[in-house]
């Protein structure tokens, strides 16, 4: 009888677990994508999200369940030709660039807005078809800060924008600036006021919707010493009166706003701090009581979903790329992203077939100053990713290979030292590259390997710090592409402020001493 019962209990709980692998599970996508901003249009859901000083920008992904996502194109190749953007006259832009974005849908065109403190501007971006871009730019001073666009019943379009003190500005009938003699007023004084306690994160993220003739603005903030949180205001006129109050408090889950589906249900999208994988996404439930819009489950962020299961980010997200490109096709998958602004004269996926070059053009002699480092997402909980590196044609104080990139990076790579090739590991030790093995190599193929891990995360964490994960970078060679050997020393990854990025995979390629020399990357191969 007891053998019995422990076949049912077995049963049933792998008829759970059956059930659970069936349905959508938070984070929607365990990787690097923050400040989403989400529409619906018909079937088809599309969001916007930040990659601030990755290029091309503002990448836009569409899905058809809320789970699983494909970017489909970005707002801008490049947001502006400076020193900063362009790593030149030892200038960097990390963690600027564009920040948070907000995506609308109005009588047939598409509208994306977003800002950067290293340009001064606000950018207003427009297409009539978002799946192929093509957007129309437009851009003004000053920039507002984490601005939501707005379109009223009335006709009027608004940006609320601002931190703690919330503001409003009209904008003119063309969206090519703010219209003249409405002056800009205070939308909502003191927006944290609801937490009742001193913040630490002021008041911001705001988006701004309109449900059943009611407005609703969706904020984030975090009181001094507490998780990050989620408030919502009310009213019903858009100049107030405003009231508003705790929608969540789970985990630091938060900053979005909402969504809706074709069968009429709702969901909240928000965003985590997920340690060094980054900000990742999360979906949660919400119902209606009284006007307001309920987030969770008892005020919990819950792990399943009644949504179909994620098939993956690969290949939509990130992907394998072997360099090979038929006629018509991108030089470059949507998948990749240059740090910062690349210079199109020293890269070509076309001078030799099958393969990504990599030129120097310039003296460097700090990776993060380096232009043309090539990088993808990395992902979690686990991931794997390789490359295939030809180094016969480097030069003398060269240095080429792959990375895990943030302001504590690791490289395994290949360089040239008084003629001599060597594999050699690269870490980070206080803001300072050390290298930590250098390996002879006399011949000119080799590959490289690097393996991410975020697991060991105390979920019910709420703040960043206490996460305590292992988030742990380990490197690898291979003379032949089989066999593997480990290289320095596992990297300890750290999300850190100065980037305010989840950690990249990159291939890079430098010059210390001449230029010249060029890099091929036979191939990048990842897995999870």
């Amino acid at each position: 009888m007891k053998k019995k019962i422990r076949l049912i209990f077995a049963f049933l709980v792998l008829l759970v677990q059956t059930v659970s692998l069936a349905q959508a599970q938070n984070p929607i996508i365990f990787a690097d994508v923050p400040d989403m901003s989400m529409i619906r249009v018909g079937k088809n859901y599309y969001m916007s999200s930040t990659t601030m000083h990755m290029n091309p920008g503002v990448p836009i992904m569409k899905s058809t369940d809320l789970v699983n996502w494909k970017i489909i194109n970005y707002a801008y190749d490049t947001l502006a030709d400076l020193p900063a953007l362009n790593l030149t006259d030892n200038q960097n832009a990390y963690s600027k660039g564009a920040w948070a974005s907000s995506l609308r849908y109005h009588k047939g065109i598409y509208y994306l807005t977003t800002f950067a403190y290293t340009t001064g501007e606000t950018y207003i971006f427009k297409t009539k078809d978002i799946e192929k871009g093509n957007w129309q730019r437009i851009s003004f001073n000053p920039a507002y800060h984490d601005n939501s666009l707005f379109f009223d019943d009335d006709g009027k379009v608004y940006l609320i924008h601002g931190a703690e003190k919330l503001k409003i500005v009209e904008l003119n009938e063309d969206l090519t600036g703010v219209k003249q003699g409405v002056p800009e007023r205070v939308l909502i004084e003191n927006a944290s006021a609801p937490t009742g306690k001193e913040v630490g994160l002021a008041a911001e993220g705001s988006q701004l919707f309109k449900v059943k003739g009611k407005y609703y603005l969706f904020n984030i903030c975090a009181p001094r010493g507490e998780m990050r949180t989620v408030l919502i205001h009310r009213a019903d006129n858009i100049n107030g009166p405003w009231e508003g109050k705790v929608a969540l408090q789970d985990r630091g889950i938060a900053q979005g706003g909402l969504i809706d589906t074709p069968d009429g249900r709702w969901f909240s999208y928000l965003f985590r701090d997920l340690a060094a994988v980054g900000r990742v996404p999360y979906l949660v439930p919400v119902s209606w009581e009284d006007g307001w819009p309920v987030l969770g489950e008892k005020g919990k962020v819950p792990t399943t979903l009644d949504l179909p299961a994620s098939k993956g980010l690969i290949p939509d997200l990130v992907a394998c790329d072997e360099f090979n490109r038929r006629k018509g096709q991108a030089a470059l998958p949507l998948v990749w992203q240059w740090n910062h602004n690349p210079d199109n004269a020293l890269w070509s996926v076309t001078e030799r077939k099958g393969f990504l070059r990599l030129k120097t053009g310039r003296i460097d002699t700090d990776f993060l100053q380096a232009r043309n480092t090539l990088t993808q997402r990395t992902i979690g909980p686990t991931s794997s990713a390789s490359v295939a590196l030809d180094v016969s044609k480097m030069k003398e104080g060269d240095f080429a290979g792959f990375s895990v990139l943030q302001k504590k990076y690791g490289l395994v790579g290949v360089k040239i030292d008084a003629g001599q090739k060597s594999i050699v590991m690269i870490t980070t030790d206080n803001d300072k590259p050390l290298e930590v093995e250098r390996i002879a190599l006399d011949q000119e193929q080799i590959y490289f390997r690097i393996d991410c891990d975020f697991t060991g995360m105390n979920d019910e964490a709420n703040s960043l710090y206490a996460l305590n994960g292992k988030d742990q970078a380990s490197f690898f060679y291979s003379l032949d592409g089989k066999v593997w050997k480990p290289i320095g020393r596992p990297l300890k990854m750290k999300y850190d402020i100065p980037h305010f990025m989840g950690y990249r995979f990159g291939l890079f390629n430098y010059a210390s001493k001449e230029i010249g020399g060029y890099a091929d990357f036979d191939w990048f191969r990842i897995k999870y």
